[in-house]
């Protein structure tokens, strides 16, 4: 139950939370899809799946992980990435972490490190702002008291537990 009173209605907790302001969530959606199309799908969920578990975001956390369990991986591997990750991809979500943690502690260095692994400055762009608008969004469904919702009980706990990193699961 969030900590204010949302409309009660059919979509998911965080579509309900956000009847309150929905011209914010249409912003927000048109970001996200500005954010996704120059980037690879893949990549962005790897990014998106590290920042959330950073955030301690559960419902962010199951949310990209499903992502990337149902098109990528698989939901025995998803939870221990980047354990399997190429060096690209592990520095991918390395970075997309610390940028979450703390980005004033990103240096050249840093940034040089995933060129050196292939990726271009757009690339490295795409996995700053897939973090960033993740801070975004699930601070705002943190801040007010929104649980993932209930469907991610059902589950496999194997995949379930290690994603749910912060709020559980809405038992409704």
């Amino acid at each position: 139950m969030p900590f204010i009173d949302v409309p009660a209605g059919d979509g998911s907790n965080m579509e309900q939370l956000f009847e309150l302001r929905p011209e914010a969530y249409a912003a927000w959606r048109q970001l996200v899809t500005a954010v996704k199309a120059t980037s690879d799908e893949r990549r962005y969920e790897l990014a998106t799946l590290a920042a959330a578990r950073q955030l301690r975001s559960s419902y962010c956390s199951l949310a990209h992980g499903k992502v990337l369990a149902d098109k990528f991986y698989d939901f025995e591997s998803v939870p221990a990435l980047p354990d399997g990750l190429d060096d690209a991809d592990r520095a991918i979500m390395a970075f997309a972490e610390q940028v979450v943690a703390d980005a004033t502690t990103i240096t050249q260095q840093d940034v040089e490190a995933l060129r050196a692994r292939g990726l271009s400055d757009g690339e490295i762009f795409d996995v700053v702002l897939a973090a960033t608008i993740r801070c975004f969004f699930s601070k705002t469904l943190d801040a007010l008291g929104v649980q993932p919702d209930a469907e991610f009980a059902e589950l496999d706990p194997r995949f379930r537990e290690p994603l749910t990193v912060g709020r559980p699961i809405d038992s409704a």
